[in-house]
Parts: C-alpha cells; structure tokens; sequence
C-alpha cells in the first residue's frame, strides 16, 4: 500500500497532525516498532536519540516516544491523541469516565500478568482464601499485611474482592521482588511474563491471584479526537491497517485446481462442508490449459487452525496443486475498532 491521506485531503500540510505515543524503550519498544512496521507503518525517527518521528504509509501521523508508564496520562491530558502501551497501565492511571477510552485492548504483543506473589515459605498458603486468613491473623497480632506494588489501585481493589480488608499497601517504584527478603512488605503484586524472576527470588504465585491479564493495546483521547474531524480521518487509516493485520494472521488463503464439469459443479463440492467453504464461499475460475480440459481454479479463505483440515477437503474431489499462502491483511465491510471509537466519541459529545 502506499501513502493513505484522509478523505477530501490533499496531505498532511492543510489539516491537523495525529500524535500517537509510542513506549521510549523496555519491554514494549522493540514490538511496538515491529507492529508498525508488520502494520505498512513503519517509523522513521527523527535521530536515534529523539524523541519524535512520523509514521510511513500513513500520512500526517507524527510520533511521540513516552515511557510506556507515561503514555496513558500523556493521551489522557491531551499531550497526544492517540498511543500504544500495556493494559494494565491504562486500568491503573486513567479515569474511568475521563477523555482516554481503550480502542483496541489485544495487540497481541507485550503479553503478561499482574499477580500475587507470597514467599515460598509461607507452604499453607496457596490462595487467596489462605492470603485472608493471613491478613486477619496480622490484624489480631496488632499489625496489616504489607503488599509492595506499582499498581495500587487495581491491586486494592482485587484485593477487596476477594474479601481481604486488613492491608497496607506499600508504593514502590524500584525492585519489587525484594520487598519480602528485606522486610519492606510481606507479599507483592506484580507484572510477570513466565514467573521466573518471581521463582529466582523465592516467591509462588498464588493460584488464583491473577489480578489481571494484561498486553500491549491502543488508546485514544475522545475529546482530542472530537474537536477535529482530519485527526479522526487519520485514526482511521491506523486503525484500519492494525485491525486489518491482526485480523489476517488469524486465516489463510487456500487455492487448489480442480477438474468439474462446470464452476457451478465444483463450487458445490466445495461447499457440501460449509466451515472449509471460506468466509463467504469459495472463488472459482476457469483455468484454461493446453489440452482443453475442464479445469478451475479454487481459493478459499479458512482459519488457520483448519488449513490442513481445508487441504483434506479438496483434495476429496481431486484437488491437486494446493498452495497455501499467508494474507497481509484482511478489510471487513467496516473497520470494527474505528466505530467503537465513533461510538466513544459520539457518546461523549452527548454528554
């Protein structure tokens, strides 16, 4: 694809530049950078040290490297309209009824969990119904269970849940596994992605004290947004080119050529078993040969996980030559993310 410029525009020079927030470096800058690119918007940095760029494929669409713990308050205050950062900081920082709205929640990267984490000598306690028993032994002994946590609002209020009361939350913005060794806080809630940092440090999991399954995801300032028509043309190209790769990975396109009477005929093979018939059906054309034979080609688009299932089926009535081929990406008849966006919008000019 080449440069997409918003409807009625002639570029980026008569409207409005979009910023979107981008993490500055940690676990997040090197996939986010390659989702952009995998996306047709690769960035282009101003220098290696700064902090700016523009997106490529998407015109008018500026960059603004943040650190992923910053980019919520920064779409949230109008700083930029638009960023890229985990889940779990925007359910942590922003307001429930503010201007930052979650567009896209999975962009599939960035993958992780805010958990309780509890030393792994403490043997009998395995859940969160031990953990509050703990906390109410604490509280007859004179004293609150201590949790160290960069996310305290999420943590407080799982914690809450969960019927444990008596606790004094202990704010840290360092180290966090070694709250318990050093005696800042008797257990922590922490971002984890495989745990072993939590095993290296002598802490178990609880097993069930995910307090939430978090991943890289998009989200935009409604007001920002609102009050200028180009900025959204604009959030509607990025988000078309997100949803339409994320969407694509999830199928296959695959083609056979099959021998039949007529198109009619062999489409009616292909679609005595319905779910490896393709989204809508398969396509079929004629494939003319030297010898004159009834041939057709064949393309059905399948998930990926029945592709094999999809290779079996055509080759039940004589398909042969069958390819398989990856799409880069794939357009339903609306970009689903951009009107839930509209609708946020919308909703918030209402109000």
């Amino acid at each position: 694809m080449g440069q997409v410029n918003a409807p009625g525009s002639n570029g980026a020079s008569d409207r409005e530049e979009l910023r979107l927030a981008i993490p500055s470096d940690g676990a997040l800058y090197d996939p986010t950078l390659d989702f952009l690119r995998n996306c047709g918007m690769p960035n282009r940095r101003s220098s290696s040290r700064g902090y700016t760029g523009q997106l490529s494929g998407v015109s008018g669409v500026s960059t603004l490297f943040q650190r992923a713990s910053d980019i919520p308050s920064k779409v949230e205050d109008g700083t930029a309209d638009c960023g890229i950062t985990g889940l779990d900081r925007v359910l942590e920082s922003t307001q429930e009824d503010g201007d930052a709205t979650v567009v896209m929640d999975d962009l599939r990267f960035g993958g992780c969990e805010l958990a309780l984490a509890v030393p792994e000598t403490w043997l009998d306690v395995t859940t969160t119904a031990d953990l509050a028993d703990i906390a109410l032994e604490f509280r007859e002994r004179g004293r609150e269970l201590r949790v160290a946590t960069k996310y305290p609002r999420l943590t407080q209020r799982f914690l809450f849940s969960k019927g444990i009361n008596y606790l004094k939350l202990v704010p840290s913005s360092g180290t966090l596994e070694v709250a318990p060794a050093i005696g800042q806080a008797d257990l922590i809630a922490d971002i984890t992605a495989t745990g072993t940092t939590l095993r290296e440090n002598r802490l178990k999991m609880l097993v069930d004290g995910t307090i939430l399954t978090s991943q890289s995801c998009f989200i935009a300032n409604k007001r920002a947004l609102r009050e200028s028509g180009g900025k959204m043309a604009l959030v509607k190209a990025v988000l078309e080119r997100a949803e339409g790769y994320l969407r694509a990975q999830d199928f296959c396109r695959v083609a056979a050529n099959v021998r039949g009477p007529s198109a009619e005929a062999v489409a009616a093979l292909i679609l005595e078993q319905r779910d490896l018939s393709g989204l809508e059906g398969p396509t079929v054309a004629p494939v003319f040969e030297p010898n004159g034979q009834d041939l057709y080609s064949v393309t059905i688009l399948v998930e990926k996980a029945r592709a094999l299932d999809a290779v079996e089926h055509l080759r039940g009535f004589g398909g042969n030559g069958i390819t398989i081929s990856q799409p880069t990406y794939l357009f339903f008849a609306q970009c689903e993310a951009y009107e839930r966006l509209a609708a946020a919008v919308s909703a918030a000019d209402a109000s």
